[in-house]
């Protein structure tokens, strides 16, 4: 089945639904929900026809450029929910989702895919558009629930540092229960997907025709890929935090 701008403008007008209720219910996001679909269409609309002239081109340097941009949106998208940024903190974001995404999208295009070549943009392009998503969440957990703890706790963590632990150790629970909650969004999806939801990407394939075993296997794999960002993303994340608030003598330091 091919859609045509009726067929989005029919599935738009659903929105109103959606707006009918806040103004009802007076809950103040009619405006916001008027932007935000405005936003969408156009948003979507454009990448659209960005990524119809690339894969018409399949030129290398224009590929890596479009994944080093998505790169730095989702970096700073990251670092903005953050409530307590320091200096630094959007290298440190853009590190840890520029080498997750970065090394787990390169061993699914060339070891699992076996694409050729392995920057076509075909698959690369939305295979890092899902793991970037997923792990741009689970930095912003992580991060935010490590750099709240290291505030909050600095009198036991200099209490343990004085009794010879090493930064590591000092916040070894905190590393922990950061990245465990950085990864819970990711865990909580592969609990329930295909039993309670059906993922994007599998039911767009499914809607455009493709073999619903194929289109299991897909997106069993996408899944094991965002775990995968999901977890690198969030460890990275969390040992440069810890790298930024301790100094060369292992001291505890709350940078600004």
């Amino acid at each position: 089945m091919i859609l045509d701008l009726i067929d989005v403008f029919i599935a738009s007008l659903l929105v109103l639904i959606a707006i009918g209720i806040s103004v009802y219910l007076k809950l103040g996001l009619a405006k916001t929900l008027v932007i935000a679909s405005i936003r969408t269409i156009a948003q979507l609309s454009l990448i659209g026809l960005i990524l119809a002239w690339v894969f018409a081109r399949e030129a290398w340097y224009e590929v890596l450029t479009i994944l080093s941009i998505m790169t730095l949106i989702a970096a700073i998208s990251a670092k903005n929910r953050i409530k307590r940024p320091y200096r630094g903190l959007l290298t440190d974001t853009l590190l840890s989702l520029g080498v997750a995404t970065g090394v787990v999208t390169l061993v699914a295009m060339v070891l699992i895919l076996q694409v050729s070549p392995w920057y076509a943009p075909q698959y690369i392009i939305p295979i890092l558009g899902l793991i970037l998503g997923n792990s741009l969440t689970a930095i912003s957990l992580t991060t935010g629930r490590l750099i709240d703890h290291l505030h909050s706790e600095q009198v036991q963590i200099r209490t343990l540092l004085s009794l010879s632990a090493t930064p590591f150790e000092a916040c070894h629970s905190a590393i922990a229960t950061a990245i465990s909650s950085g990864m819970m969004p990711t865990i909580n999806s592969m609990m329930v997907v295909g039993v309670v939801s059906l993922p994007g990407m599998m039911t767009g394939q499914i809607l455009a025709g493709a073999d619903p075993t194929q289109a299991v296997r897909y997106q069993i794999i996408t899944m094991f890929f965002i775990c995968a960002g999901s977890a690198l993303s969030c460890t990275l994340s969390a040992l440069f935090v810890v790298r930024r608030f301790f100094n060369r003598r292992m001291q505890l330091v709350i940078p600004k």
